[in-house]
């Protein structure tokens, strides 16, 4: 199973190099401090904690706190959880998921997953700023499935500039100035990793940021 699923990876290998995190003795010094980065600001980690932030900012604290961790078992922790069953039982070959084929599924089930906590952000009157964060996930990761089919954006990317650009429109831009240091380590970590080319990652950075000031439009983070 695993020698099929290395055999795969040379779809997404075509177009970059073998990320230097690849194989599991490589993963000492700064190539595993890199990857033990990327997976503590997973995309599902940034945007459960967001989650948070915008709960915290819409309501008391026992309120927010149910609403937060509501919104982060649904976009974080089941999808994760999803994922750690694909790698146990072979189904993928390593957790950042390099062939792009490997996504598809775990994508279905994140876009499910936001879909799901915004009926019920609806159902229960939750607060207007996750129900507009969970718009943001499901259409997003959406389009991230279908670019995925042909090309390996970055998702990290993606998920950063998200935050700087929620955090500068519902907090100030002030604030957002405290989220820039991640985005540029985030950049820097994935490309020193391998695991994305330059313009891989400005795709991303473009997907997200682009995407929540189009949300603007229809009066989300404003």
């Amino acid at each position: 199973m695993q020698s099929a699923s290395i055999a795969s990876f040379g779809q997404s290998a075509n177009l970059m190099s073998s990320p230097l995190d690849w194989h599991e003795e490589d993963r000492t010094g700064g190539v595993r401090a890199a990857r033990m980065f990327s997976n503590i600001v997973s995309p599902p980690v940034m945007f459960a904690l967001l989650g948070y932030l915008l709960a915290f900012a819409s309501l008391p604290t026992t309120r927010a706190l149910i609403w937060g961790t509501i919104y982060g078992v649904f976009i974080s922790l089941v999808p994760i959880l999803f994922v750690l069953w694909l790698l146990r039982n072979g189904r993928v070959a390593e957790l950042h998921m390099s062939d792009t084929r490997e996504r598809q599924i775990p994508y279905l089930v994140a876009v499910g997953c936001a879909a799901s906590v915004l009926l019920l952000l609806l159902l229960f009157d939750g607060p207007e700023l996750l129900r507009c964060l969970a718009v943001f996930n499901m259409i997003t990761l959406a389009i991230l499935a279908i670019i995925n089919t042909r090309w390996l954006i970055s998702f990290h990317a993606t998920a950063v500039s998200a935050a700087w650009a929620i955090v500068g429109l519902v907090f100030g831009w002030q604030a957002s100035l405290l989220i820039l240091p991640l985005v540029a380590l985030v950049i820097v970590v994935r490309l020193y990793l391998k695991r994305h080319t330059v313009s891989q990652v400005i795709a991303g950075l473009a997907l997200g940021s682009g995407m929540v000031f189009l949300l603007t439009q229809f009066g989300c983070f404003v």
